[in-house]
């Protein structure tokens, strides 16, 4: 089976003296991650869909929930599950035949983990109300503790998924595949921050949830805020397979040691931006 590979779109990678252009590998990359895993791919091309509906909804909606625009959530979760879906199918579509099996199983699971935590959030924006630690009604509540039954399975099979990259070996340099294993292991640091903001039930420390925010994000100006360390820690699983394949093409003989500089440096600031939080200190 044809994998991927970070390789593919470098402009300097080696190739006939006619190579497609980046439109042209742009193409064949979504033909073959949908190939090699169709539930993620198609998981995230329904959320490019909700995206768009949310975006269209936005000048004709004028609600505000917590303080935005009622279908500001929907498409900021819309493009964070794009990102998170069609990433995690790349990652794993690098792992050998062996392991392939159960990365058919567990991408299922993220997937169906992932429709059913959009489907609360579109529904509840349409309502007009927030969708995460809202149990103001029997509905809200059952509604809410739907999202966090799979929250926690989507978090199980992301540990299944970083139970296999350490157990097999990914195709690809050895900083590359460091990247891939500790990206991942941040990103379930960043996803238990997000049981702990449902533990908390808000996110805002020092303040209630709706304050004042940066423009866009929303991340409180006020008091702390538990959603920047859990966003830098969910992106994790891009930045660092990004940091040890620019590293093993930089500095090959090096690459493996100083992705692990950089996730220990990348990890170290979710911790810090965990404790400002904590401390109730806004970012800025």
């Amino acid at each position: 089976m044809k994998t991927l590979s970070l390789a593919d779109f470098s402009t300097n990678a080696p190739g006939p003296a006619a190579a497609p252009g980046l439109g042209q590998r742009l193409a064949d990359a979504r033909r073959v991650l949908h190939r090699v895993n169709p539930a993620l791919s198609t998981a995230g091309w329904l959320n490019v869909g909700l995206a768009a509906l949310a975006l269209a909804l936005l000048p004709l909606d004028h609600r505000h929930v917590t303080g935005v625009l009622v279908w500001v959530k929907p498409l900021k979760f819309s493009l964070s599950i794009v990102a998170y879906t069609w990433t995690l199918a790349w990652l794993l579509a690098d792992l050998p035949a062996p392991a392939q099996r159960a990365v058919r199983r567990l991408s299922g699971g993220v997937a169906l983990s992932m429709v059913v935590e959009q489907a609360v959030i579109f529904i509840q924006a349409g309502r007009g109300i927030t969708s995460h630690y809202n149990v103001s009604s029997p509905l809200n509540g059952v509604l809410f503790g739907l999202m966090g039954v799979f929250i926690v399975v989507n978090t199980a099979m992301t540990g299944w998924a970083l139970y296999l990259a350490w157990r097999y070996r990914p195709h690809g340099p050895a900083g590359y595949v460091w990247g891939l294993r500790l990206g991942l292991l941040v990103f379930l640091v960043g996803s238990a921050l997000g049981g702990f903001m449902i533990h908390n039930q808000q996110h805002t420390i020092g303040a209630p949830d709706g304050g004042p925010g940066l423009p866009g994000l929303g991340w409180s100006t006020a008091a702390g805020d538990l959603r920047i360390a859990h966003f830098l820690g969910m992106h994790a699983l891009q930045a660092l397979p990004l940091l040890g394949w620019a590293l093993s093409r930089q500095v090959p003989h090096r690459a493996a040691v100083l992705t692990w500089v950089g996730a220990a440096l990348y990890a170290a600031a979710v911790g810090g931006l965990l404790l400002q939080a904590l401390a109730g200190r806004p970012l800025l």
